[in-house]
């Protein structure tokens, strides 16, 4: 497996990975229409490509030998605290290669990001409180540290836990 930072021009790539397993992962939880909305919103290449330029979020993506693409994650440090704290926007993997360990080698990869460039520092994370990724993230060592209801637009709401892991 060959892990690295994406470049603009593979934007396209977290827009496909993330239409693929969005509808899977949120199956249960989310209406048809709110999917929709929300990958619009969030996976938009405009959008995608505002965040790695303006916003310095930081997209890494995971491919088998062969070149195919098998998940990402997006990560930037958090611009409002004044203490070294890192977010994780994003952590997908495509579903045929749940269970294979490349969820956990995309985090260890942005862990040890944050570490070659921090003394002390923690990274934070929302996950929907429905969402089977919680039992991932408390497994990695990820604490809730508090419930949050945030207002996406068109009477939409994430319903998240914000997680903490020290680094």
């Amino acid at each position: 497996m060959v892990i690295r930072y994406a470049q603009k021009n593979e934007l396209h790539l977290i827009q496909k990975i993330a239409f693929e397993t969005w509808p899977i992962v949120y199956e249960n939880i989310l209406s048809d229409h709110q999917l929709a909305y929300m990958l619009k919103m969030m996976y938009d290449l405009d959008v995608l490509s505002s965040q790695q330029t303006q916003l310095n979020h930081h997209f890494i993506l995971a491919f088998d030998e062969y070149g195919n693409e098998l998940g990402f994650a997006c990560y930037s440090k958090e611009i409002d605290d004044p203490t070294t704290k890192y977010l994780l926007h994003k952590l997908y993997i495509r579903p045929s290669q749940q269970g294979k360990k490349t969820g956990t080698m995309l985090l260890n990869f942005v862990i040890n990001e944050i570490k070659k460039t921090e003394e002390k520092s923690a990274i934070q994370l929302n996950v929907n409180r429905y969402n089977n990724a919680l039992n991932y993230y408390l497994k990695h060592g990820f604490t809730i540290i508090r419930e949050e209801d945030n207002d996406i637009g068109a009477g939409y709401f994430m319903n998240d836990y914000v997680m903490q892991k020290d680094l």
